[in-house]
């Protein structure tokens, strides 16, 4: 039943956001703007080298990472799964013509994911549950799905009271090393988030 009810939560945030600034504004994803979802991009992007690799975008919003992905590596091909139809809908207008792009309804902390070489979560993992554990379980998912490595962002602090919440790095990290000791780490590019890659 908590589940369900967190999972309602985040709905209706995204669904407020709708309501007052349209789907297709970066806002409905929950951005202040456009520049603070291109420097988590940068960030991720700035850490690794994903090759000709598959790539599955978890919670991919309007499918921007596509994009993005595309102009830097046009031989990958791309999974976006997101449980938000009004969001998907503008992701699937918006890129579901580039080639191997592949767009799913669904939340992709409970639905089954394709096996990729490369998960990716930007912006996606950092909402309240009332599973203290929830983020470590979400990670180990997203983890089993990847056949080379995993990069998310998460928030390390949080500017006021709502539906996302800040995770301690280290915290994240340790539990990181557990499933691999292949982690790396970028704080330079924001003083309220971090970038983690977990490697196989």
């Amino acid at each position: 039943m908590k589940a369900i009810l967190d999972t309602v939560s985040v709905l209706r945030y995204h669904k407020r956001q709708i309501q007052l600034h349209g789907a297709r504004h970066v806002k409905a994803l929950g951005w202040r703007n456009a520049y603070s979802q291109l420097i988590r991009f940068q960030a991720m992007f700035s850490m690794i080298d994903l090759g000709s690799g598959s790539v599955l975008d978890a919670g991919c919003g309007h499918g921007d990472l596509r994009k993005y992905l595309y102009d830097l590596y046009p031989q990958n091909t791309y999974y976006g799964i997101e449980q938000i139809p009004e969001l998907l809908d503008v992701a699937v207008e918006r890129y579901a013509s580039y080639p191997d792009t592949h767009f799913y309804l669904g939340d992709f902390t409970t639905a089954d994911s394709p096996v990729c070489d490369y998960v990716l979560a930007s912006g996606s993992l950092s909402y309240q549950n009332s599973d203290p554990d929830f983020i470590f379980k979400v990670i180990k998912k997203l983890y089993a799905c990847c056949r080379q490595g995993l990069g998310f962002n998460l928030l390390s602090r949080v500017a006021q009271q709502g539906c996302l919440v800040a995770y301690d790095m280290k915290e994240i990290m340790d539990y990181c090393l557990k499933l691999s000791e292949k982690v790396l780490v970028k704080t330079d590019y924001s003083e309220e988030d971090f970038t983690m890659f977990v490697l196989k």
